[in-house]
């Protein structure tokens, strides 16, 4: 932004040392004045005076508004500090090309029609969205993930930049690996140098899972120690074959990645709750529960953005130069 003026700033500063050539109409200028051969019996026009001084400072302060104008005037933007009620969520979303799988729990029997299916992305989409109209005051970091994160949206309570993300989600198809890791320390890293106005959570939705090395691990458990990070896995399951965390083993050698996750989350010491989903309604209660859980006073900072005064400028001046109009009607310019 440009120059700051006690709470006005100027979007074109440089153009304010156009200023001065507001000053020209009230020089002297002698070709606006009449010839006669002899004006010593003629009255004092004091009314010609006034009207041209009138004239003078009219001109002026048209061209002034017109300087001002172009120069882009307008108030200052404004921090409030509001307190409502929600959390800090960063949404965590796999997007790699098992998410575009249907969900199947039962294998259909030969007596019964094929029963229509969403994809798991498109159920995680649904949700997410009824999220975001449930709870407008809440502020929303979005990363997708495959091979590598996608940062979408920094925090922020603009819903429609969210919902675009989103959806952005549901076009094409990712890799099939995942990097799981890298994605939990890119969502846990939204939340660094932002202070502490509420709570907090990082919300994972996954179909897969990881065995993270030893320093993934540190990393992941110290960063959500440090930013005071509640941790949220919603699962959702395949197919019957998938794990159920319900019924975890103790056998190192059979567990799955998914269930390598979810105990290593379990046993980091910090607030985390797991759902496990297999079609809308499970996944919706899930988003449900969360939202339940995460509505505390949270305190949020909005942006009142600076009012433009241009437009206003430019109506002045469109009066003044109607105003000049109408002194140039009763003026005499020419001697018939």
């Amino acid at each position: 932004m440009g120059t700051d003026m006690a709470g006005l700033e100027f979007q074109n500063p440089l153009l304010l040392l156009l200023l001065p050539l507001a000053l020209l109409p009230l020089l002297s200028n002698q070709r606006d004045a009449i010839d006669f051969p002899w004006t010593h019996w003629l009255p004092a026009d004091r009314t010609g005076q006034r009207i041209h001084r009138l004239w003078q400072t009219v001109a002026a302060l048209t061209m002034a508004l017109l300087v001002f104008a172009l120069a882009g005037p307008m108030s200052s933007e404004n921090v409030i500090e509001r307190i409502g009620r929600g959390a800090e969520i960063s949404i965590l979303l796999d997007r790699s090309a098992s998410m575009d799988s249907e969900i199947r729990r039962a294998m259909p029997k030969d007596y019964q029609p094929k029963q229509a299916t969403q994809t798991k992305n498109g159920i995680a989409r649904e949700s997410l969205t009824w999220l975001l109209a449930q709870r407008p005051e809440n502020r929303y970091a979005l990363t997708l993930f495959n091979v590598v994160p996608m940062r979408v949206a920094e925090f922020t309570d603009d819903t429609g930049i969210l919902q675009a993300g989103l959806d952005a989600s549901g076009v094409g198809r990712g890799p099939k690996e995942t990097n799981m890791g890298v994605a939990l320390l890119a969502a846990i890293d939204t939340f660094r140098q932002r202070p502490y106005t509420g709570t907090r959570a990082l919300l994972l939705v996954s179909d897969g899972g990881a065995k993270l090395d030893a320093l993934t691990r540190k990393r992941v458990s110290e960063g959500l120690k440090q930013h005071q990070i509640s941790l949220y896995f919603i699962y959702v399951q395949s197919g019957i074959n998938t794990p159920d965390f319900d019924l975890v083993g103790t056998d190192v050698k059979t567990r799955s990645e998914e269930v390598e996750l979810h105990l290593f989350f379990k046993n980091l010491g910090t607030r985390y709750q797991v759902f496990q989903a297999d079609d809308l309604d499970s996944m919706g209660e899930a988003v449900a529960s969360i939202d339940s859980q995460e509505n505390q006073p949270l305190t949020y900072f909005e942006k009142i953005p600076g009012v433009d005064y241009s437009r206003w400028m430019y109506f002045a001046a469109l009066l003044s130069c109607a105003v000049l109009a109408a002194i140039a009607l009763v003026r005499l310019e020419t001697l018939d």
